[in-house]
This record gives structure tokens, sequence and C-alpha cells, in this order.
């Protein structure tokens, strides 16, 4: 008969007991190969390089033209010409109504019927752009229809003409408010680059989703994940003191 020493658990337990961790380890050994591989990271990482350039690239085309085109037809309609109100409503009710990627696609598969032929670059730019020129105009309009009217005949009080208390006197303050709601708008659409890999633009995602399945391996993926982390957490943080420093004081 065999007989166990008081307090010391037989071989086979010990055995036991190193068995859950030996296992966990190997499980985390296989998630970090296939989420975190270093060597198809380091071979791939040029290929997210290049389309965190073309990223910035269309982000900033985006957001200049998108803003500035919204601008000018809110204040257009300023204006109050009926027939151009009209024709502005409706534009800016369209895009807002429509997704972004239906526009893309129309843009860039649509195009070459009427003997238009514009690069895949071309369409997500100009469809991200007239999204956030929808949407900005409407939020620079509410601005400008949100001063009180007294600036308006305070201003013309002065002798200002139409334009010159417009753009001197009401839309400095429309811009102040228009502050929060226009870097919101503008973040959430810039993020909406990554729809150009449907017509074969290389931006981060398209070059994350091209190098995972030549891999096979999504640790690309996670290197694209974090590429727009760098790109878009500063501009979030960014966002949220600008909303602070032009907040109304209470």
């Amino acid at each position: 008969m065999l007989f166990r020493t008081a307090g010391v658990p037989p071989a086979h337990d010990h055995e036991r007991a190193r068995r859950p961790r030996s296992a966990a380890m190997s499980a985390w050994d296989r998630f970090t190969e296939t989420f975190f591989n270093g060597k198809v990271m380091l071979k791939y990482l040029p290929d997210i390089l290049s389309g965190v350039v073309v990223t910035i690239e269309l982000a900033l085309l985006i957001v200049v033209s998108g803003l500035l085109a919204g601008l000018v037809l809110a204040l257009l309609r300023s204006l109050a010409v009926r027939p151009i109100n009209w024709l502005i409503i409706f534009v800016v009710d369209l895009f807002r109504s429509l997704p972004p990627l239906v526009i893309i696609v129309l843009i860039y598969f649509g195009g070459p019927a009427a003997d238009i032929s514009p690069s895949g670059f071309v369409s997500t730019w100009l469809s991200l752009a007239l999204v956030l020129m929808a949407f900005s105009e409407e939020i620079f309009w509410a601005g400008i229809t949100s001063v009180h009217k007294g600036q308006w005949e305070a201003a013309r009080s002065t002798g200002l003409s139409f334009g010159q208390a417009l753009l001197a006197v009401v839309l400095p303050q429309a811009l102040r408010l228009t502050v929060p709601p226009l870097t919101n708008r503008t973040i959430a659409i810039t993020k909406g680059t990554a729809l150009g890999t449907v017509v074969a633009v290389t931006e981060i995602l398209g070059e994350a989703s091209s190098a995972m399945s030549n891999s096979y391996n999504p640790s690309p993926l996670m290197m694209g994940a974090a590429a727009y982390l760098v790109l878009f957490l500063p501009v979030v943080v960014a966002a949220r003191w600008i909303e602070t420093r032009f907040a109304w004081k209470r």
C-alpha cells in the first residue's frame, strides 16, 4: 500500500496544476501569432505607411473643399433669393440622404457613361466632400439664423451694406456657434475615406486588406487600426479642445 506524505500532493497533481497555465500560454501565443505577427507586420509596414499618406491627402482635400463649399452655399442662401434657396435646399437634402458609398459608386461607375472617367481617388474625394458640404451648409445656416436680428439692425444702422454686415458682424458670431457640430461632423465624414477601398483607393484600409489577403494573416489589419488611431485620435482631442475654447461662457 502506498502512503501519501501529509501536505505534499502527488506528482500527477503537480502536472495537473501546471496544465492550465501552459494551455493559457499557448492560447496567448496563438493570439499574438495571428493578430500581431512581427514578421508579417514588418513586411507590410511600408504598404501601410503608403496608405497613411493617401488617407491624409484625401482627408485634407475633403475637409477643405467640403467646408468651403458648405459656407458658400450658406452665404448664398442668406441672400433670400427663392429659386436659389430652393435649389440649395434640394441639393443639400439630396446629399444628406444618400449614403456616401452609393455616391462613390455612382460617380466612379456612372462617370464613364457621361464621358468622364474619374479615378477612385477623385470619386472618393468628390463624394465625401459633397456629403460634408451638405451637412456643413446646414450647420453654417443654423449658425447664421441663430444670430439675433438686432445684430443685423445695428450693423445696418452704421451704414454697412447687407454683404458687409453679413461678413463683418454676423458671420464671425455664427462661426463661433458652429464649431462644435462642425468638428464632430468633419471627423465622422473624414473617417469615411475607408470607403475608397470599394473603388480601389490604396488608403490605409485598402492596403491593410490587400496585405491581409496576401499574407493570410490579420496582422496588417491591426496595423491599419493602429494607423487610424494615430491619425484621428489627436484630431478628436483637438476637436474637444476647440469646442471648449470656443464655447459660450455660462
